[in-house]
């Protein structure tokens, strides 16, 4: 099967809070990432094991929920789908450097989901 998904994300309003939650209850390591944006991978499972990782951040609005990142080979090709299927894009396409590169969509009925796009070349345009 294609396109799984790959990755979520949690918004917290108290990160610190949701660390000790999700650690306690179910023994993921969380850990900061450092860098200008309050950012924590959260790993779920070990290397060679069924489940997939994320990352908790903090919320950067009140109605912010969280999101699961779906892979594709290339997301340009799957914008016109989104559009095309009666998505919308909502936040379009931004480099993570050296991992990838990722933009945010809606479903018709305004649920966001992710798309991410493995590349370690990817670096943000010049200006």
């Amino acid at each position: 099967m294609s396109n799984p998904v790959v990755h979520f994300e949690i918004p917290a309003q108290d990160p610190q809070k949701l660390i000790a939650f999700y650690s306690g209850v179910f023994g993921w390591t969380i850990k900061p990432v450092g860098g200008p944006m309050e950012y924590w991978t959260v790993e779920t499972t070990a290397a060679g094991e069924t489940g997939i990782n994320g990352g908790l951040m903090k919320k950067l609005g009140p109605n912010q929920s969280p999101v699961n990142y779906v892979q594709v080979d290339s997301i340009d090709d799957f914008v016109g789908k989104i559009q095309g299927a009666g998505g919308k894009v909502v936040h379009g396409k931004m480099a993570m450097p050296g991992m990838g590169w990722f933009l945010i969509a809606t479903d018709p009925e305004g649920n966001a989901f992710g798309v991410w796009q493995n590349d370690p070349s990817a670096r943000p345009a010049a200006p």
